[in-house]
């Protein structure tokens, strides 16, 4: 199971958009500096960001990108939606109903997952990188 680049850059958007005071504006360049990644690229993943609703766009010279005053802290799993859909992982190719054991197998896995990522928040990742960063400091 691999996600793409794009969730790579979206979580990490995503994080760095928490940490950051809700009424201050990030560019797409300075998110792509940060993450060594073409704003051109990083752009197209915002977009779907916004489509989304986590992120608010802003444009002209001061523009820029915050998180949402709707959904302020959202899960991992939703920023993964956003990016990768919400399609299975697995697919089984010799029975596509209920009584393939397999797929029960790996649908009740995924649904285990889904479950841990969509109750993990950016804000809980957030406070950890600041506890560990201010522990480090002492």
């Amino acid at each position: 199971m691999k996600y793409s680049k794009a969730t790579n850059y979206a979580l990490h958007t995503m994080l760095h958009l928490v940490i950051t005071e809700p009424e201050q504006l990030v560019s797409v360049h300075q998110l792509a500096e940060l993450q060594k990644v073409s704003p051109t690229y990083l752009s197209k993943i915002l977009t779907k960001l916004v489509k989304a609703g986590m992120i608010e766009s802003t444009s002209g010279a001061n523009g820029g990108y915050r998180l949402s005053r709707k959904n302020p802290d959202p899960s991992f799993l939703e920023i993964i939606h956003a990016i990768e859909g919400k399609a299975s992982l697995f697919e089984c190719t010799q029975n596509h109903n209920d009584s393939c054991l397999i797929q029960r197998v790996m649908v009740h896995a995924e649904e285990q997952m889904e479950d841990y990522l969509n109750n993990r928040k950016m804000s809980e990742l957030a406070a950890e990188m600041k506890a560990w960063h201010s522990s480090r400091t002492e």
